[in-house]
């Protein structure tokens, strides 16, 4: 079976699409999926299947839209594709360093997408990006570093420009679900 995360956007932020996880977890279960895991309540969520990538967010969504009224783009990665973006991230340690120490709140984020944005979409969302706020695209995951704050910034502002649907994780959710990853194959 392979390992998944599915990251679900816009769930339990500021009050609204309201999921209880223990809830979310037992439907995620009548799926079939295995060994269904949450991390904290913005819908992050381990598991394993047999199934295919496209298929799971397909019927993920549709169950989340039955069970709970909410219509939530779901995006997947194995657990292979996430060690791999915490392990290759394009930003020096030297430039996170710098933006620890100037940011309001976490500085490194990730937006995970279905699908890799075009390049001319690419171009459009990097024309954003300046020295206080930094992008690298990566396939369908665009690296995001702040010096000042995610809130309010043009880049982050802007992901729309990417026109494929995103949701983002900052760093420190990213590296324990990678630790979570490790603890499930053990």
């Amino acid at each position: 079976m392979t390992i998944y995360i599915a990251f679900l956007r816009g769930i339990n932020v500021g009050g609204h699409n309201k999921i209880i996880m223990a809830e979310l977890r037992s439907s995620l279960e009548q799926l079939g999926l295995h060994n269904v895991k949450t991390y904290i309540q913005s819908g992050n969520i381990l598991f394993e299947s047999d199934e295919a990538e496209e298929l799971l967010q397909t019927r993920i969504h549709d169950k989340i839209k039955v069970d709970f009224g909410i219509s939530s783009v779901v995006v997947i990665r194995t657990a292979e594709e996430l060690q791999q973006i915490v392990s290759q991230s394009p930003f020096s340690n030297q430039l996170i360093s710098e933006a620890v120490q100037s940011c309001k709140g976490e500085c490194l984020h990730v937006a995970l997408s279905p699908s890799a944005p075009s390049k001319v979409n690419n171009d459009k969302f990097l024309s954003y990006a300046n020295e206080r706020e930094l992008s690298v695209i990566d396939g369908r995951d665009v690296y995001l570093l702040f010096y000042d704050s995610i809130r309010n910034s043009k880049l982050g502002n802007n992901l729309i420009k990417l026109e494929i649907p995103a949701t983002v994780r900052n760093w420190k959710t990213l590296m324990k679900l990678s630790s979570m990853v490790e603890e499930f194959r053990h």
